[in-house]
């Protein structure tokens, strides 16, 4: 029996804007309330971003990430993912200002590896950075949510879980067509997913355009998959998404036509190896 798929909704990102779409969420209140809609609409998982919520910049302030994660969890049993990006971060105590959502202990942090030319700066994620993110999220009892941008990250990656920095099951986000990262191709993915370790657990998202060929192709493969508006901001062609839960709707649609129950955010639990958190 083919296992239930995790959809996972990116709330909010740090580039999307309410210029771009009405409906991006900046504040923590908007951001928890979009959390919730997308748990109704059948997520399991939402990826965390945090915003000035008068501005909309993006933003690292712990007391944000500890507002938007205390309200999802009064008001429903969703899997958090706090970013541990830093993209727009900079300074000598980087590394450890980009792990501090980590000590909020969520169910999960993502975990950039590798370091690459991401839009219009460099994204940089140092061996010294990764060997610490490691070890703080295990130390922590966070599940990294590996995000890779081409293939040498897995690579690297699987150095990590051989010396036992990672945990089984070592989870996967293949992020695809993210300019200048691997191409969203259906050759590519395929090519990505012959790399993961046999254990792995993986998920896949499109950017733009190339989210519905990738999640489909997701769905169709046998593994998970993130929308939201961190990674695009229409439903089709010229049509704005009204919300992440509208996205999370129309995937959620998409898997069953095409044979995947939706997995709820106990039964992702368990496929990740996941405990409850306290």
């Amino acid at each position: 029996m083919e296992e239930k798929i995790i959809v996972t909704a990116a709330l909010t990102g740090s580039r999307p804007t309410k210029e771009m779409n009405p409906a991006v969420p900046y504040s923590p209140k908007e951001i928890v309330e979009a959390a919730v809609e997308c748990h109704q609409a059948g997520a399991a998982i939402v990826h965390i971003h945090v915003r000035d919520p008068k501005t909309g910049r993006p933003d690292f302030k712990i007391e944000l990430f500890k507002e938007v994660l205390e309200g999802i969890r009064e008001r429903c049993d969703l899997l958090v993912n706090l970013t541990t990006s830093g993209l727009f971060l900079s300074g000598s105590e980087l590394i450890s200002q980009r792990l501090q959502p980590v000590h909020l202990r969520p169910d999960l942090c993502s975990f950039d590896l590798g370091s690459i030319n991401f839009r219009d700066r460099v994204f940089v994620n140092s061996p010294e950075w990764a060997e610490a993110a490691a070890k703080c999220m295990k130390e922590e009892g966070v599940k990294p949510e590996i995000e890779v941008f081409d293939v040498g990250h897995i690579y690297q990656a699987i150095d990590l879980i051989q010396r036992g920095l990672i945990d089984d099951p070592p989870y996967f986000q293949l992020c695809m067509g993210v300019k200048w990262g691997m191409e969203a191709s259906p050759e590519n993915l395929l090519f990505m997913k012959s790399k993961l370790p046999a254990k792995a657990k993986w998920s896949v998202l499109g950017v733009a355009k190339d989210q519905l060929p990738m999640i489909t192709m997701g769905i169709l493969l046998g593994g998970n998959i993130r929308v939201g508006f961190e990674d695009n901001l229409y439903l089709k062609k010229g049509v704005l998404a009204s919300s992440n839960a509208e996205m999370v709707e129309m995937a959620v649609d998409l898997a069953g036509r095409l044979g995947r129950e939706v997995a709820t955010p106990e039964e992702a639990r368990k496929i990740l190896g996941i405990k409850r958190s306290p």
